[in-house]
């Protein structure tokens, strides 16, 4: 059946948010910082008393980012019963365990109880909607929304629909989302584990491989990425980052020079062939990301942004203090020539 919103994305009053452990907490405070009202359930006998303290744990970080007008963790509600928790609500966030059948039979029952219209979307962080909606009676309105942990803190939302999923509860999600303050990529089409966690699982997988065989150690593992990568992946991330290896030829280059390392055995994961289409395609890509900046732009953004994720880690004094511990950072040792590096 065709989807109908019961209200706009910016309209939005009460969200429900079912399950309240770790992310289904996560996601109350995120909500509530965003001046929401909030009405959680949870079966646990003792899930109200954890709830709270983990909101009441987040909030100091939230008050840091910023709350919207008339956030307060007293806009929380928890209600006795997951039908009563979702009555009142103009959009449902679902965040109960990993159980393909456990989310397959609340997702169904949440179809049932949720208001016409309003949409449902689940944190589940691998399963395709397509094989938890499979049971709803409205599976039109059912989303995934996977977030990250926690979802108070780190911005990204993945939104994807299933095969039963309409378009339009797809782009209401995300609008939703957006409104609400998170950095949102919605994807054309269902990919098990969605795009973040795979890359992250291809770089657990092959550190769990070097660890195994004794080719490193997990602080050696760790560092190279904190010391490394990870620090132009924070605000750039991994295609543009590669772009610029190509100097002003940009990812062209890189691939034309760089490709043929695709066949050495720098990691277990199989290769895609570096065909024409592929080379396009990233080329294609990249430049639309860079959009207007030059490659001097990108790489005097990319310097900087080394610099500041450096002096706000600790690892590099404040300008204004150059050669002194900042007080701010816990920890933080005196500046010694050479003591960013490893």
């Amino acid at each position: 059946m065709p989807f109908t919103p019961s209200t706009t994305p910016e309209a939005v009053r009460r969200v429900a948010c079912i399950g309240a452990g770790v992310i289904g907490g996560g996601w109350v405070a995120h909500f509530l910082a965003r001046g929401y009202d909030v009405t959680a359930w949870d079966p646990a006998a003792d899930a109200e008393d954890k709830l709270r303290r983990l909101v009441s744990a987040a909030w100091p970080a939230l008050e840091q980012l910023g709350l919207a007008d008339g956030a307060s963790p007293d806009r929380l509600t928890v209600a006795p019963t997951l039908a009563e928790a979702v009555a009142d609500a103009d959009f449902v966030q679902e965040s109960a365990p990993e159980k393909l059948e456990l989310k397959r039979a609340l997702l169904a029952e949440l179809a049932a109880a949720a208001r016409p219209g309003v949409v449902i979307a689940s944190s589940t962080s691998g399963y395709p909607m397509t094989d938890m909606q499979t049971t709803a009676a409205d599976p039109s309105r059912l989303i995934v929304g996977h977030p990250f942990n926690p979802p108070y803190l780190i911005p990204l939302v993945e939104v994807v629909g299933g095969t039963h999923t309409d378009a339009a509860a797809v782009a209401w999600a995300s609008r939703f989302y957006d409104v609400a303050g998170k950095s949102v990529i919605t994807m054309d089409r269902e990919l098990p584990g969605f795009i973040a966690n795979r890359l992250q699982e291809a770089l657990w997988r092959e550190a769990l491989h070097m660890v195994a065989n004794g080719e490193a150690t997990v602080e050696d593992i760790d560092a190279s990425i904190t010391e490394g990568p990870g620090l132009r992946w924070a605000f750039m991330g991994p295609c543009l980052t590669f772009a610029l290896a190509g100097g002003e030829g940009g990812m062209a280059h890189m691939l034309d020079h760089f490709g043929p390392s695709l066949k050495s055995p720098w990691t277990r994961l199989e290769a895609p062939e570096l065909d024409s289409a592929l080379r396009d395609a990233m080329v294609d890509g990249c430049a639309s990301a860079a959009g207007d900046r030059t490659y001097a732009d990108l790489v005097a953004e990319r310097d900087q942004g080394v610099i500041d994720v450096l002096r706000a880690t600790g690892r590099l004094p404040r300008a204004d203090r150059a050669g002194a511990p900042d007080p701010a950072v816990p920890g933080q040792r005196p500046h010694t020539p050479g003591s960013a590096a490893r």
